[in-house]
């Protein structure tokens, strides 16, 4: 889990009537941080403290949440739970906390109506713990969905799920991933489908998205700006700014694993890196270690979500 990182904890507040949610990475100490962005429909806010050339070298937390632009609200919710705390980077006579934060779209789940809100951000940021990490249908994954080829009706559940990789004594990279992707899920190493879009409304096999997508013109003829694949990777190695951006690069190397296809016009893909530590590190060795992560966090989302009427999860499917 990512909460194997010494100094991260994770929280999530949960809408299980709207369908929607928040997830919060918290550092127990300023996180130096970088991002990196695919697709063409990215939704994120605070990637500023994130440039080199920022003043404030540092973030206190990472947002995940549902309800597309609508979900920056949560963030104002994290900041004044931080700030409660003294929390934050001295300016006067007050602090303020550094907080990005990324979003993915969940309003053709559950009720488009609602949003993650600034109580469910403070309520995921009070939650925050060091210890395990519930997975599936909560937080940010509430609403998530996965095999969009043709939309709604024959998608399945999405969701969040957490790994981690130890690579010596001493250091250790950890993921936590919210999959709203456009394509499929596939297992890491059999390439087998897990979940995805099925053949039919009331169906139970799954097609290939990606074989569908290159018989045909054009994503724009069934495409929408739905679908995005979120998450962040911490580790207790000491990096830089740029060094975290390559960490972030080299971890989406995972997406590219288990998501089929990733990265799509129609994806925002965003994977955070976030150093909490002091432990040296290859930047290169950590990023692959990253990516199979991020990999086998996917997996563990689709895994342990849960069914919705109309819109089944992996463990609905005759293999699952």
């Amino acid at each position: 889990m990512i909460t194997d990182v010494p100094g991260i904890r994770v929280g999530h507040a949960t809408d299980a009537v709207g369908l929607t949610g928040v997830s919060v990475v918290l550092c127990d100490r300023p996180g130096v941080a970088g991002v990196e962005l695919r697709g063409g429909a990215n939704d994120v806010i605070g990637l500023d403290y994130l440039d080199p050339r920022h003043l404030v070298t540092t973030v206190d937390a990472i947002v995940l949440g549902g309800g597309s632009r609508f979900g920056g609200e949560a963030i104002w919710g994290v900041m004044r739970f931080l700030e409660e705390r003294g929390i934050g980077f001295p300016a006067g006579p007050t602090v303020i906390p550094h907080v990005p934060g990324a979003f993915l779209f969940d309003l053709n789940v559950g009720d488009g109506r609602a949003r993650p809100t600034r109580e469910m951000g403070y309520e995921a940021a009070r939650a925050a713990t060091t210890g395990p990490v519930a997975e599936g249908s909560v937080g940010v994954g509430t609403g998530a969905s996965v095999g969009k080829l043709h939309r709604r009706p024959c998608a399945m559940r999405g969701g969040i799920g957490t790994a981690s990789v130890q690579l010596d004594d001493e250091l250790v990279v950890g993921a936590l991933v919210a999959v709203n992707a456009v394509g499929d899920v596939r297992d890491p190493d059999t390439g087998a489908l897990l979940a995805g879009t099925r053949d039919a409304p009331d169906g139970r096999r799954l097609i290939d998205t990606a074989k569908a997508l290159a018989a045909r013109d054009s994503l724009g003829r069934f495409g929408a700006a739905e679908d995005t694949t979120i998450g962040v990777v911490a580790t207790n190695a000491r990096l830089t700014k740029t060094e975290a951006r390559t960490v972030a690069s080299l971890a989406m190397l995972g997406f590219a694993r288990v998501l089929s296809p990733p990265h799509t016009a129609f994806d925002g893909d965003t994977l955070f890196a976030l150093s909490v530590g002091t432990v040296t590190a290859d930047v290169t060795r950590l990023g692959l270690a990253a990516a199979d992560a991020v990999a086998r966090a996917i997996v563990r989302g689709v895994r342990a979500a849960a069914s919705l009427p109309g819109l089944p999860a992996a463990r609905d499917l005759p293999s699952g």
